[in-house]
């Protein structure tokens, strides 16, 4: 009796599996659109205003979806109007009533006492982002033009050794940080990385020099539309480099 059961079972087992193979099995997901309330409103960078202190927020010379595709609205609204205006009023509270708040910005990075943390990560982080917003410009440059093209050209042997050397180097920062093009103390130009939100001001750096250029290599500049793929990102910031101010700041850099 045992093995007569035992054989209708492997039987009806035997039949379902071959029904099984004869069917293609669909599996539907049903996914829940988002309710109103949980779409994201992108604001305006003019209604951005930091708390009362001697620095003040650099205003954005474009649009949060000016930059887009490369640089997509969401991440620069929470670039912007989190992010910076978090480390301005971290830097306004930290001078307050002392010394500090007479000085430009640069001069409060090149003396700063890098224990002090606090005013180490909000300086720098003021300082970083209003450089590297206006890097940037909605139609982008393809190159550099005039003297900094010269400039390029004599130091780097040519742009598109330039270009390499920078998305390589931006491409080895490991963690939070930056990467910079810089104006060095005998006049040349070098390119070079900092962590967190260290620049070449600080008396820290590596190479010192004038900053001309600076990407953002922390993940919320580019964490929501790229993901993991931060070489991507890197990528798309040569499309948007606005390189009429990079050659300003050079020029600038040459008369100090």
């Amino acid at each position: 009796m045992k093995k007569t059961s035992l054989i209708l079972l492997y039987f009806s087992l035997f039949v379902m599996m071959q029904s099984c193979q004869k069917k293609k099995l669909t599996e539907v997901v049903e996914v829940p659109l988002p309710r109103a309330e949980e779409k994201m409103t992108i604001g305006n960078p003019d209604d951005v205003k930091a708390d009362p202190g001697a620095f003040q927020l650099v205003k954005l010379p474009y649009g949060y979806d000016a930059l887009a595709p490369e640089i997509d609205a969401l991440t620069m609204e929470l670039h912007y109007s989190k992010h910076y205006l978090a480390n301005i009023n971290g830097l306004n509270r930290a001078i307050t009533g002392t010394e500090s708040e007479q000085l430009p910005i640069e001069d409060i990075l090149s003396k700063l006492d890098l224990n002090d943390v606090n005013l180490r990560n909000n300086a720098g982080g003021f300082f970083n982002h209003t450089f590297y917003f206006e890097s940037m410009t909605p139609k982008g440059d393809p190159t550099p033009k005039d003297t900094l093209a010269v400039a390029i050209d004599t130091d780097f042997g040519s742009f598109e050794n330039f270009e390499r050397q920078f998305k390589n180097e931006a491409n080895k920062q490991i963690g939070s940080g930056w990467t910079w093009l810089v104006l060095d103390k005998s006049g040349k130009l070098q390119i070079t990385s900092t962590a967190n939100h260290d620049n070449p001001l600080m008396s820290n750096a590596v190479i010192k020099g004038k900053p001309l250029l600076a990407i953002d290599l922390w993940e919320h500049a580019y964490y929501l539309n790229y993901q993991y793929k931060k070489r991507n990102y890197i990528e798309a910031f040569f499309k948007k480099i606005n390189w009429k101010k990079v050659g300003e700041r050079y020029e600038e850099a040459l008369k100090k």
